[in-house]
C-alpha cells in the first residue's frame, strides 16, 4: 500500500473516476489532435532553429526533456497524410518521365503499358498522379532509411552507430515535412490570396524542379547546422561534408523517387 497519486515502485499514476469521466476523454483528444504538449512544440522548434540537437540529446541518453525524433515524425507524418499541403516527396508522372535520371526508362515502361492497354498517356497521367500522391505519403519512412546511409558513410564517427544517423535523418524528415511542406503551404496560401487580389498568382512557378530546388537550399543549411552540432565538425572539414552530404540526401531523393515510380508504376 502507498500513499498519493503515484506508485512509488512504477510511478504509474492511480486512475481516479474523474479519470474516466467523459471530460477527460475530450481533454485527452484535444491535446493529441493539437499537439498541445510543451515537449512536441520544443522538440519541433530546436529542429528548426538548431538542427542536430533534439538527436544528439537523444543519441547522449538525454530524452526526458524532448519528444523523441521517431514520435515526432509520427506526428508530422500525420498532418502530412491527412491534410491537402505541398507534397514534397511526390513526383508527378511528368516529372518522372522527363527530369530525372532514370527518366528514358521510365518512358520507355510508360509508352509499352500505353501501347499494350490502348490507354491515352493524359488517361494514364491522371490516374498515376492521383496513386503517386498517396503512396508517397506512406513511402517518406523509405527516404529515411536511404538518407541515412550516406550520413554514416560520410560522417563516419567512432562514437556514432547507423541508428544515431538514421536519427538524424528522422529528424531531417520532420524538418522537411514541417518546413518545405507544412510552413511553405502556410506561407503560399497567404501570398496566394494577396496575389490573387492583383490577378495574378504562383502556381505557374511552383512545379517539382523549383520545389527540389527549395529541397536542396532547407537541407543545406540544416546540414550545415547539424555538421557542427551533431557531428562536431568544424572548418574546411565542415564545408567539404556538408557538400557531400547534400549530394548524398539528393542521391537518396533520386533513389527514392525511383522506387515511387515503381511501385505507383506496377499499382495501377
Amino acid at each position: 500500500m502507498f500513499e498519493g497519486n503515484y506508485c512509488n515502485l512504477c510511478g504509474e499514476k492511480v486512475i481516479t473516476p474523474k479519470d474516466r469521466t467523459f471530460r477527460t476523454f475530450l481533454s485527452n483528444i484535444l491535446i493529441a489532435v493539437t499537439f498541445a504538449d510543451n515537449k512536441f512544440i520544443k522538440s519541433l522548434w530546436l529542429a528548426v532553429v538548431n538542427p542536430g540537437f533534439i538527436s544528439k540529446e537523444y543519441a547522449e541518453g538525454r530524452r526526458v526533456n524532448y519528444i523523441r525524433p521517431l514520435q515526432l515524425f509520427f506526428i508530422l507524418n500525420l498532418v502530412y497524410f491527412l491534410f491537402p499541403i505541398l507534397q514534397l516527396f511526390s513526383s508527378s508522372l511528368r516529372t518522372q518521365m522527363y527530369y530525372l535520371f532514370h527518366s528514358a526508362m521510365a518512358r520507355n515502361m510508360v509508352v509499352n503499358r500505353l501501347a499494350e492497354e490502348g490507354m491515352s498517356l493524359a488517361a494514364f497521367e491522371l490516374m498515376y498522379n492521383a496513386k503517386t500522391t498517396s503512396m508517397a505519403k506512406l513511402l517518406i519512412v523509405i527516404f529515411v532509411l536511404l538518407a541515412s546511409i550516406p550520413l554514416s558513410i560520410i560522417y563516419r564517427k567512432k562514437n556514432r552507430f547507423f541508428t544515431d544517423h538514421t536519427t538524424l535523418a528522422v529528424e531531417l524528415a520532420c524538418f522537411n515535412i514541417f518546413v518545405n511542406a507544412i510552413l511553405l503551404s502556410a506561407i503560399l496560401w497567404a501570398v496566394n490570396n494577396i496575389l490573387r487580389w492583383g490577378q495574378s498568382g504562383w502556381e505557374g512557378y511552383l512545379n517539382d524542379t523549383t520545389l527540389t530546388i527549395v529541397f536542396v537550399s532547407t537541407n543545406l543549411y540544416f546540414l550545415f547546422r547539424a555538421s557542427r552540432t551533431f557531428y562536431a565538425q568544424k572548418g574546411k572539414r565542415l564545408i567539404v561534408k556538408c557538400a557531400l552530404g547534400i549530394l548524398g540526401l539528393f542521391l537518396a531523393l533520386e533513389v527514392y523517387r525511383l522506387i515511387l515510380f515503381f511501385l505507383t508504376f506496377y499499382l495501377i
